[in-house]
């Protein structure tokens, strides 16, 4: 399976199925595109950046995080599966 994240940083996907269910219905996810709209209401909700256990004195924030337009790959470029 190849997969192609709207998230140019992202490489990987780490799922954790315990059953052949768990499984099947996570690969049935494999072919979602999401939409910008709906990234961006996910971005609204947990927005870029956030960090459960920071780093203690880190200062820096990629990119990624500060521009919104580098947080996304353009939606013609997004393929699942």
């Amino acid at each position: 399976m190849s997969l192609e994240f709207a998230h140019p940083v992202l490489t990987a996907a780490i799922i954790g199925p315990r059953t052949m269910e768990q499984l099947d219905g996570l690969l049935d996810g494999a072919g979602v595109v999401l939409s910008d709209e709906l990234l961006d209401r996910i971005d609204e909700i947990v927005p870029p950046g956030v960090d459960v256990a920071p780093l203690e004195g880190s200062a820096y924030s990629p990119p990624s995080i500060t521009e919104a337009l580098l947080r996304r790959r353009p939606i013609t470029e997004r393929t699942a599966a």
